[in-house]
């Protein structure tokens, strides 16, 4: 902010000017054609701004138009309709409850049907993923509608993280800088494939960006209206995701760093204004900020669950147990345990707020992950650099590697000073933390857990428009932006699955990543829409999907090829014959198989043995043809055979190249008699020859 001796030189300054002008011309000409560009430039850059945040809102609301509910959506929205309706919050409180709650408004004027009572034992023990099934499946409710309205409230914060940016760069480098940063937002791919989806992933990216800027700023100036802002972003992100924990070492280094300067923190209420100019009073203020942060954090939390310690509400069965158990997810020792466990005894936090958690911390130690052909439980510190690498597209590379170019000659020409680097310090502290703890997460299992990181970028991109810049640099931003437009509207409406050319395009990305990163089970609609006009008349098709939608619901008659998520329901062993086989890329990698990875000979000898034991077995009548979802009881060894002969088929068809790709998320493979005999029941020897065949045949 400007000091007041800036202002009244700015002032003065303008009266000079006019007063010289007035002296030679009439100064009501003058001084209307001195004021006019002023209020013009302004209109076309507001005109500019909402055109471009528009147009993202409708880029990133129509592309899911074709596409069914991701995987965790139906979650969300579910949780946070019940969270409105019957104050109660034992579903999915590890996601965020304002995100769930924001997506769930305007489900609370459409008054879809959700009655626990209808199935007591699903609520007993928050089943969250049966009760969402049936709320969205089954439950007579207008699906469509409901999930179209949720993805436009939540494309909101995508559209106020995308004005946030303008503003920030704005600040700093002037117009040009806070367009071009806004610019790079509106046509990225990353911003518009995660901004309308019923997820917490935007919502904190908003208020991870807010609250580190807030923050800054009022410990620039501590007025009323810079510390109720910083207060009240800092709360509100305390309830948007558990990531947002992200913000103690952020702020504690802003701390650290602001107490290191000698500059005094000006402290203003109503008309009187103190300096803090020693250590310690500066540190002193600050302290009690800290503990105004922390308390209304803490007073946000209460709030969003209703100051309500309990999880269950009073018009909702009883809860027996969350859907994982405080036994699964209580860390067994050490700091978080005693924390938590604390917290519970002495009902410092909501329950349900504590098992969110405790859910998290369990989750985020071990999660099955795929990467270029490697299988991991606790990740890889190259997942994210990697990930970042080949799906941020070509206009954004180039424009962070032209940043990075015009810091290093600033830096080289020593015009890089303290008060420069100062200038971008909160952005500059929340990218290095923010990445320091990615590559250090054992959870790697999607692109969307580096977003935060985006907007920080795109905001520093603005310095190679700043007024200074060189009118070659300013034309190469142009044509920056006019890339990134040409290449969001080449990738419309398949942003989940985009791949720049780095990795080879999208046509290449299951070769090296999966999950959310791309095949998060949306494009059930485009694999109808393909199954409808290439589709044979009595054709067989078989279906390995991914996701939470259902395919019946769309329209879909197939086959269930293992390994299937159905919600507990059962399924026949069947024989495969030749047809259209079309397998979600998450399932293709087979990154949850208890036999994932290269076919071994261990692997060839278990199937052999139990292929020539169970299969006549099943023929004969002599046991059950029934496989449950995850091969409980009696159905276990069927499931174990199921899942093994997938394992073989997908060591085949994961280097044969597939007859087509749906939105780049599920592929299809039209195979032949041969080849399903080969792959299923053929020799060893002979799979690996139909293998080396299909390595070495001519690419097309």
């Amino acid at each position: 902010m400007r000091s007041k001796f800036a202002y009244s030189s700015a002032f003065m300054g303008t009266v000079r000017g006019l007063t010289r002008v007035q002296a030679t011309q009439s100064s009501v000409h003058v001084i209307v054609a001195r004021r006019m560009p002023l209020p013009s430039r302004s209109a076309f850059i507001t005109a500019c701004v909402a055109m471009l945040l528009a147009f993202h809102f409708w880029l990133g609301v129509s592309a899911t138009f074709e596409k069914c509910v991701t995987n965790d959506e139906t979650a969300h929205l579910t949780a946070g309709y019940s969270y409105w309706k019957f104050n109660d919050y034992r579903l999915q409180p590890e996601n965020g409850n304002l995100p769930q709650r924001w997506a769930a408004l305007p489900l609370l004027f459409q008054k879809p049907r959700l009655k626990p009572a209808d199935r007591p034992l699903w609520w007993e023990v928050s089943d969250v993923w049966m009760i969402s099934n049936a709320f969205f499946f089954k439950s007579g409710n207008n699906t469509d509608f409901m999930l179209a309205s949720a993805r436009a409230m939540m494309m909101l914060w995508s559209v106020a993280t995308g004005l946030l940016v303008f503003i920030w760069g704005r600040r700093l480098w002037g117009d040009a800088g806070g367009l071009l940063g806004l610019a790079l937002y509106v046509f990225s791919a990353t911003t518009l494939a995660h901004g309308p989806l019923v997820t917490s992933d935007m919502t904190v990216t908003f208020f991870l960006l807010a609250a580190v800027g807030a923050y800054w700023r009022h410990m620039e100036h501590m007025n009323a209206g810079s510390v109720c802002l910083s207060l009240v972003v800092t709360g509100i992100a305390a309830v948007a995701k558990f990531s947002f924990l992200i913000l103690l070492p952020v702020y504690g280094i802003l701390i650290l760093w602001r107490l290191a300067e000698s500059t005094p923190i000006s402290i203003a209420w109503g008309r009187k204004v103190w300096l803090a100019q020693t250590l310690k009073s500066r540190a002193g203020y600050i302290l009690v900020s800290v503990i105004l942060h922390a308390s209304t954090a803490w007073f946000v939390i209460w709030m969003s669950f209703g100051f309500r310690f309990d999880a269950c509400g009073s018009t909702v069965p009883s809860l027996t147990q969350y859907y994982m158990s405080w036994d699964m997810v209580m860390p067994t020792h050490g700091f978080w345990h005693v924390l938590i466990s604390v917290s519970r005894n002495c009902h410092l936090l909501p329950d349900a707020y504590l098992q969110g958690f405790s859910y998290v911390l369990h989750a985020s130690q071990e999660r099955s992950a795929f990467l270029n052909g490697e299988y991991s439980n606790t990740g890889w510190v190259s997942f994210f650099p990697f990930t970042f690498l080949v799906k941020t597209p070509p206009a954004e590379l180039l424009a962070i590697v032209l940043t990075g170019c015009a810091i290093i000659a600033h830096w080289r020409a020593k015009c890089l000073s303290l008060a420069n680097v100062r200038r971008v310090a909160p952005l500059l502290v929340l990218f290095v933390v923010y990445w320091a703890f990615s590559l250090t997460s054992n959870l790697n299992i999607g692109h969307r857990h580096i977003l935060p990181v985006y907007p920080a970028l795109f905001i520093i991109c603005g310095l190679l428009v700043r007024p200074a810049a060189s009118a070659v640099i300013k034309w190469l931003a142009g044509t920056i932006i006019v890339i990134a437009a040409i290449t969001a509207f080449n990738s419309y409406p398949n942003y989940l699955s985009y791949f720049n050319f780095i990795c080879g395009g999208p046509t290449q990305g299951y070769k090296h990543l999966v999950d959310s990163s791309l095949d998060w089970g949306q494009d059930l609609p485009g694999l109808q829409l393909w199954l409808q006009a290439h589709r044979k008349q009595d054709e067989n098709v078989y279906l390995s999907y991914c996701g939470m939608g259902n395919p019946r619901y769309e329209g879909i008659q197939a086959d269930t090829l293992s390994p299937f998520y159905d919600n507990h329901q059962q399924k026949n062993w069947i024989e495969l014959q030749p047809g259209l086989y079309c397998i979600s890329a998450t399932l293709l990698q087979d990154t949850y198989s208890p036999w994932r990875g290269a076919w071994t000979l261990q692997h060839e000898q278990s199937y052999q043995m139990m292929l020539h034991r169970i299969r006549p077995e099943i023929a004969a009548g002599k046991r059950s043809s029934l496989i449950t979802q995850y091969g409980d009881s009696d159905a276990q060894a069927v499931w174990a055979l199921d899942r093994l002969r997938f394992a073989r088929l997908t060591t085949y068809l994961r280097l044969r190249k597939p007859d087509a790709m749906v939105n780049y998320s599920i592929l299809v493979y039209k195979l032949s008699q041969d080849e399903v005999y080969t792959a299923v029941d053929g020799s060893l020897s002979s799979l690996a020859h139909m293998i080396e065949d299909t390595v070495n045949s001519p690419k097309p």
